[in-house]
């Protein structure tokens, strides 16, 4: 009896983490990021198209991409800096490696229709000011 005299109890309170069984409905993206971590499971089918889509690429290749994305970025400051400077953008059809720029006055403003050889395209449109 002397030892039971020293003994204190206290209620216990259950609060949910997860916010499906109403717990705080922020700790719904650290529980998917914490499930998405633990999860080791690869689907079979990913797996096979992740192998056959990578293909290292060679150096030449590498170059070429380099000095395409520099011609690029080179047309691209002239195309701005005549449209925003004091030249002029000339309208018409430019062929630049495997893309075909096509430069439109429009009514909204000068449309610069890019089209990729391999088949993608991008519209952008500088307003007049």
């Amino acid at each position: 009896m002397a030892l039971c005299a020293g003994v204190r109890a206290q209620s216990f309170s259950y609060t949910p983490v997860n916010p499906v069984f109403g717990g705080n409905t922020f700790n719904y993206s650290w529980l998917q990021s914490s499930a998405t971590a633990q999860d080791r499971t690869v689907d079979p089918a990913q797996r096979r198209t992740a192998a056959t889509t990578r293909t290292p690429n060679s150096a030449l290749d590498n170059f070429s991409q380099s000095i395409q994305n520099q011609l690029l970025s080179r047309i691209t400051r002239q195309l701005v800096s005549n449209q925003f400077g004091e030249g002029d953008l000339q309208p018409g059809t430019y062929r630049f490696g495997d893309f075909q720029v096509e430069v439109a006055n429009a009514a909204d403003g000068v449309r610069v229709r890019i089209v990729d050889s391999r088949g993608g395209e991008t519209t952008i449109t500088v307003p007049y000011f």
